[in-house]
């Protein structure tokens, strides 16, 4: 939710102030906490680097409908997932959340969407980049690094400062 919340009041603010105008660039990097997070992942990632941002904003936008359908799973449908293997679960959380359905807006096909969930390329970019934060000591997300600094700020009225601040704007 905290991130849903930076992608609805952030984001477009970031990019349309700083970003497109060369002054800041802009590096998403997931850090996974949960098993639909992998899924989702894979899939917004599977998007293709020109679709990414445009999928994520609906993924945070629709955040709360597909979260539902894993919060209200019964006991036996947790334990059918637990007794999955990795790759087996994550294809599992994909299907539970009808994220083929959000990755076919953005041009991902079915049989390309499986692909996805299933390279074990693309799960250890993920896994990667997950650990390379918790190695810096990153605990939640969002976090922002401003000029290489870990920034305790996450919204964006918190952050925006830090940027100015970076920038040398005032």
């Amino acid at each position: 939710p905290h991130c849903r919340h930076f992608e609805q009041t952030g984001y477009k603010p970031l990019v349309q102030q700083y970003v497109r105008g060369g002054k800041v660039s802009y590096e998403f990097r997931n850090m996974l906490i949960s098993g639909p997070d992998i899924s989702i992942s894979l899939l917004t990632r599977c998007a293709g680097p020109g679709k990414f941002f445009a999928m994520s904003d609906y993924v945070f936008a629709t955040q709360p409908e597909w979260e539902k359908k894993f919060a209200g799973m019964s006991d036996a449908d947790k334990a059918a997932l637990e007794a999955m293997t990795d790759e087996q679960r994550v294809v599992r959380y994909a299907k539970l959340g009808d994220m083929a359905a959000m990755a076919a807006r953005y041009g991902v096909s079915p049989a390309r969407g499986q692909q996805c969930l299933t390279d074990p390329k693309g799960l250890k970019l993920l896994l990667d980049m997950t650990q390379a934060a918790i190695d810096r000591g990153i605990t939640h997300t969002p976090t922002f690094i401003v000029n290489g600094q870990v920034s305790g700020a996450a919204k964006w009225e918190e952050l925006e400062p830090d940027i100015r601040q970076a920038g040398g704007w005032k």
